[in-house]
């Protein structure tokens, strides 16, 4: 008998007619049926440019629900596609952060650089796309920046736009879901040519070998950014000495009953609350009832002041004059739902099992005679007493991790808060016996004052677990010295380390300690290994596709 195409496939009823006449037709010399496919699926390349997580995870959802739809989904990162494959492919859709001043995720820039490259961008006629981009409001003219240049190069390039970009901010789950049953739907209507035994051919042969997402970590998790889990505040430590014009807190939770089980480069969310003096002082200034009902959010009720400590933004609010009476209700409307802020974590559970550790540089400024306070992290380290509980979340890093190979040397540069993840990093290796040599270039304002970790990193040296150590305090001499500053110093040994194979991380500031460090690291490759610059760039690109170059930046 011969197989026919089941009317559930994702064609018209004349199309399947014609499908099954076909099929009956393809007969071997022998009169004995060929092998037919029982059902043609198109296909779908689903990308994401990710470097906390967040689109990776949406890409899987938008997965899921291509598949249920019939389409045959395939997830990659934008690291392990080049734009020649993309044009090679049908239906191509894109979720994709902006990270610092407007740039691509690291994850993206070998992709970005390939569409731009010169008489040899490809020609992307005849592949329907769409753009999903993440950002944050509160970056201005940067806002989803990436994903709306990546939007316009690909349309530059002869892409179909079959549905237009949404841009999301932090609170992304509802115009994300949107997006994607959006963007599905456009895809089914347009994409009802029949495909061609070439085309059917494709679909299990993409031109470019398409790596796979790896499986989400944290699916089948009871506790998710949704439903976080109640951690227990155990520490609540200043690592800055009195003299120190910064206050760092080293914060430490209890995860004991949570079966949360993180790997070193992951991040943890923490819930916060707002401060109430602030909400008291911005209820006086309106004018408004701290009891008056209003909607939340997830669409319940609470009382005005309730809602403004645990569920709504306040701080574009300070220093705004009343503008006339508002209603409470019209109040909350216009405010954007409090968040989640994620920090590098800063411990391994092997060396402390059933806790995670952070590094929190607390945030206090001045402006406009006003003082203002940076939500999370003063809540953690004033509003939060020990014992109490704050909720939690994991946020996995895949795009962050240490070599799988114990005996690869590894060099991290983290200054300030920056030392969290290789903290972790030394703790993890230290447990595991790793025998891979660990260099570590930190910085901060004064030794005295700021060596955050002293005596920790101190001993990471006398066990060996740390085999070299660079140190930039910026101001305990005349001239600043930084991070990238000892790196060009010690540029002989770094281009040894490698050449030997060592990967190299960078967590800190986006806009300025990452950049410089990365100036200099192609510095040392361009000076040292006898580079030009672009040979230079494509040295760098190389160890980031082979995740030998990694960043947390933030």
């Amino acid at each position: 008998m011969i197989p026919m195409i089941p009317a559930s496939a994702p064609f018209s009823p004349d199309q399947i007619a014609w499908l099954n006449g076909f099929l009956a037709g393809l007969l071997s010399p022998a009169g004995r049926p060929m092998p037919a496919v029982l059902e043609v699926k198109r296909p779908l390349l689903v990308l994401f440019g990710s470097q906390s997580g967040n689109s990776e995870a949406l890409a899987k959802k938008l997965s899921k629900e291509a598949a249920a739809r019939g389409f045959a989904p395939r997830v990659a990162g934008l690291e392990s596609v080049s734009p020649g494959a993309v044009a090679a492919e049908k239906n191509v859709l894109v979720i994709t952060s902006t990270w610092g001043e407007g740039e691509m995720p690291d994850n993206a820039a070998d992709f970005w650089d390939g569409l731009n490259q010169n008489g040899s961008s490809p020609t992307l006629a005849g592949v329907n796309f769409s753009v999903l981009a993440l950002g944050d409001r509160n970056y201005g003219d940067t806002f989803c920046y990436a994903g709306k240049k990546l939007d316009e190069r690909l349309a530059d390039l002869g892409a179909n736009r079959i549905f237009e970009r949404v841009d999301c901010d932090v609170d992304y789950d509802e115009p994300a879901q949107g997006w994607m049953k959006g963007v599905l739907g456009a895809l089914g209507a347009a994409d009802l040519a029949l495909p061609t035994l070439a085309d059917a051919s494709n679909m299990a042969s993409p031109a470019e070998p398409i790596l796979p997402a790896p499986p989400d970590e944290a699916e089948g998790s009871t506790y998710t950014k949704k439903r976080p889990f109640p951690a227990t505040l155990l520490v609540n430590r200043r690592l800055n000495g009195a003299a120190s014009a910064k206050d760092t807190r080293h914060i430490g939770f209890s995860l004991e009953g949570s079966g949360l089980h993180y790997e070193v480069g992951d991040a943890l969310g923490v819930w916060p609350v707002n401060c109430p003096f602030v909400v008291d002082a911005v209820l006086a200034a309106h004018g408004l009832d701290a009891e008056e009902s209003v909607l939340l959010p997830n669409a319940s009720k609470a009382p005005l002041r309730e809602a403004l400590i645990k569920h709504y933004e306040v701080r574009s609010l300070l220093g705004k004059p009343p503008d006339g009476h508002i209603s409470a209700a019209d109040f909350i409307d216009g405010l954007r739902p409090l968040q989640p802020r994620l920090y590098s974590i800063a411990s391994s559970l092997k060396a402390h099992p059933g806790e995670v550790h952070l590094c929190v540089g607390v945030v206090r400024y001045e402006q406009d005679g006003l003082c203002h306070k940076g939500v999370t992290s003063t809540f953690l380290a004033e509003r939060l007493a020990q014992g109490e509980q704050a909720g939690v979340f994991l946020q996995k890093a895949p795009q962050f991790r240490l070599p799988a190979d114990g005996g690869v040397p590894v060099i991290m540069v983290g200054p300030g808060t920056g030392i969290a993840p290789f903290r972790a990093f030394l703790q993890e290796r230290q447990a595991l016996g790793a025998r891979g040599k660990n260099w570590l270039f930190f910085g901060d304002q004064h030794e005295a004052c700021d060596f955050l970790y002293r005596e920790e990193i101190s001993a990471f040296q006398k066990t060996g677990a740390l085999s070299r150590l660079d140190l930039a305090f910026s101001r305990d001499q005349a001239r600043k010295i930084y991070v990238q500053d000892r790196m060009l110093a010690e540029a002989m040994s770094v281009y040894r380390w490698l050449e030997e194979g060592a990967h190299f991380y960078v967590c800190g500031d986006a806009s300025r300690m990452a950049k410089d460090v990365e100036q200099a690291l192609l510095h040392v490759i361009e000076v040292i290994g006898g580079k030009s610059a672009e040979d230079a760039k494509s040295y760098l690109a190389a160890m980031r596709k082979t995740k030998r170059y990694q960043r947390d930046v933030y």
